[in-house]
């Protein structure tokens, strides 16, 4: 595939490497963690401060994929309100999950406060946009739960939303102050540092072949001949994850998310969109989002094709969708483009998984994954260091493959197509 047609706006700094790439060398080690992504980048760092050896290890280069290449929203939350999870998992793991939810962005931002990371950010809030009365109900009532529990976040009508986003077509929305927007390559690339810092090792370019249980420690085996031996191997590969752990793959549907960023806008422009530095993601099936970066584009994304792209016309949806949502954009060039992959379940959670004691699997980003995959990490570390499943938020689940998973991107695609339609129609 041509680079040009993946040539993202975040770039790794011209600076000294952020860690040395090294293997473990002999030795029974606590943790390998497949997958050098935030999830496992946050397991390592604060799994090797907890005292365990740690060895990550990533089969292509730290933030080469979905954690380097996302729109850098750091949200608060899942994708179900308080009221729904604590109906759903019962009051005292419910209650747990609600907390747990609304600390996810804090998870972030703390971080880069307390260890002075060198990631450019802004921590203005997230605006949820309708585009319908129907998405304006829903806002209302996802607004009340969290103001009842104190979230600093405020219901938007019409004017407001105008005046916040500078952006046509939508009748209202909801502002969670909470949230904000970071580089999310720079935030991966700082992660890795500071757990290599903290002792774990990090090794690129370094692919798992096979998994085998050998006088209680896991046998990790690397495809260039080496490997290693683990009491605990955490699959970290979200929607990267392949055949290693037979029938996980099956359980999520990758998709592809596409972006797009303006040339830096001119001073008259950039006054009236997003003035305030919000980030946005609207209330369509088949959603948009944008935010500004810290040169002054304009990001904007939502879900491409799912096979790869092939040309700039790959990204003519987005492009039309920038025009309809901000028409003196009209003649702006779009200078970069590029495209990441996340990882969806059937039920819009993450899934924890532990088929054998000591192996254990997470998937299931939805979209949300730099603030939740950084405070899941967290709780997995602990995991692994106290073996007490009480600090983890989510309960273990089988692993259960989706039926006619091989159909999934025909059926996908044509899921996406008939919300697109449907989409247009509520304009």
């Amino acid at each position: 595939m041509p680079a040009a047609f993946s040539d993202p706006i975040w770039r790794k700094p011209q600076t000294a490497p952020a860690f040395q790439s090294e293997l473990s060398a002999g030795g029974a080690l606590d943790a390998v963690i497949v997958g050098g992504g935030i999830m496992g980048l946050s397991t390592a760092l604060h799994a090797a401060r907890a005292g365990l050896s740690v060895q990550v290890l990533d089969a292509g280069a730290i933030g080469q994929g979905a954690s380097g290449l996302n729109g850098g929203q750091v949200i608060p939350g899942l994708k179900y309100d308080p009221e729904w999870l604590i109906e759903h998992f019962g009051k005292e793991r419910g209650e747990g999950l609600v907390d747990f939810a609304a600390s996810t962005a804090d998870a972030v931002f703390d971080l880069i406060r307390d260890e002075k990371l060198a990631v450019p950010f802004t921590r203005s809030g997230w605006i949820q946009a309708a585009h319908t009365e129907t998405a304006l109900r829903a806002a209302a009532d996802r607004d009340r739960q969290w103001r009842s529990r104190g979230a600093d976040v405020k219901l938007l009508d019409r004017v407001e939303i105008a005046a916040m986003t500078g952006a046509k077509g939508y009748i209202g929305g909801w502002l969670d102050r909470r949230a904000g927007a970071i580089d999310p390559l720079s935030y991966t690339l700082e992660l890795a540092r500071i757990a290599s810092a903290a002792g774990a090792k990090i090794a690129e370019r370094q692919k798992v072949v096979k998994l085998a249980r050998d006088a209680g420690l896991l046998r990790v085996a690397i495809q260039l001949g080496a490997e290693l031996r683990a009491k605990s191997v955490v699959l970290a590969t979200n929607a990267y994850t392949d055949g290693l752990l037979p029938g996980l793959a099956q359980t999520i549907v990758p998709l592809h998310s596409f972006q797009i960023a303006t040339a830096p806008l001119p001073a008259e422009l950039a006054a009236s969109i997003l003035p305030g530095g919000q980030a946005v993601s609207d209330s369509r099936r088949i959603l948009v989002y944008c935010r500004k970066s810290a040169d002054g584009r304009l990001v904007l994304g939502g879900r491409g094709r799912m096979t790869l792209p092939s040309s700039a016309s790959d990204w003519a949806h987005l492009e039309r969708a920038l025009v309809r949502l901000y028409p003196a954009l009209a003649g702006v060039t779009i200078e970069k483009r590029w495209f990441g992959r996340v990882a969806m379940t059937p039920d819009h959670l993450p899934h924890l998984h532990e088929p054998e004691r000591g192996l254990l699997a997470v998937v299931g980003c939805q979209g949300r994954g730099v603030g939740l995959m950084s405070a899941l990490g967290k709780r997995m570390a602990s995991y692994l260091a106290t073996g007490d499943i009480r600090r983890l938020p989510f309960p273990f689940s089988p692993i259960r493959p989706i039926p006619f998973h091989a159909f999934r991107q025909v059926g996908v695609a044509t899921t996406i197509a008939w919300y697109r339609m449907l989409d247009a129609f509520e304009r």
